[in-house]
């Protein structure tokens, strides 16, 4: 088994591509052992010290690293981990446990533009956050605002205020009148 690996937009964070699937569908997103306890996967990666967080995409896992350990140190042992786990068989994440994109209602007098904003999400915006190792979630709209959360590698990327700013917030203020300013939440 080869697996590859890309850096992040966030020094902290690396991207694996162990050239398979790794979920079906959804996402996961671990941002300590504790919660862990669903995914083996994440579990196998959460014992090599210094992982901080894990995420879970289609076909890659993006883990960060504690600011006091380089990755020259940490990347074997991650390697490892994630080998271990495809050649034992195990389920990424155990049945019916994975995160959908999104967590916010659909009815209300913006349903017609929360469907927008997620299809616009959807459809531009989480290919390309996928390709630095990340997701977006949408969390709301409410009087012109757009609330969304960002999790893997753009979670606390330096970049990440950046992205929402001038990438998200630009593409969804041209495409939806309505929408005037985008927010990151908290999970």
């Amino acid at each position: 088994m080869f697996i590859q690996t890309e850096s992040t937009p966030n020094p902290a964070t690396l991207k694996f591509l162990p050239g398979q699937t790794v979920l079906e569908s959804g996402v996961a997103d671990y941002t300590a052992a504790t919660e862990a306890e669903n995914s083996p996967l994440a579990s196998r990666i959460f014992a090599v010290e210094g992982v901080t967080a894990v995420f879970l995409g289609s076909d890659f896992v993006t883990v960060t690293k504690a600011d006091n350990i380089d990755w020259n140190h940490l990347k074997p042992a991650i390697l490892g981990a994630i080998m271990e786990h495809f050649q034992s068989g195990d389920p990424a994440i155990i049945a019916g446990e994975e995160q959908g994109g999104h967590s916010a209602h659909d009815d209300g007098p913006d349903a017609e533009i929360v469907r927008q904003i997620k299809e616009l999400l959807d459809t531009r915006v989480r290919p390309a956050v996928a390709q630095d190792g990340g997701d977006i979630t949408f969390h709301g709209f409410e009087q012109g605002v757009v609330y969304l959360h960002m999790k893997g590698a753009c979670a606390g990327c330096p970049s990440s205020t950046m992205t929402l700013k001038m990438g998200i917030e630009n593409l969804l203020r041209h495409y939806i009148p309505e929408v005037t300013e985008v927010r990151p939440v908290a999970a």
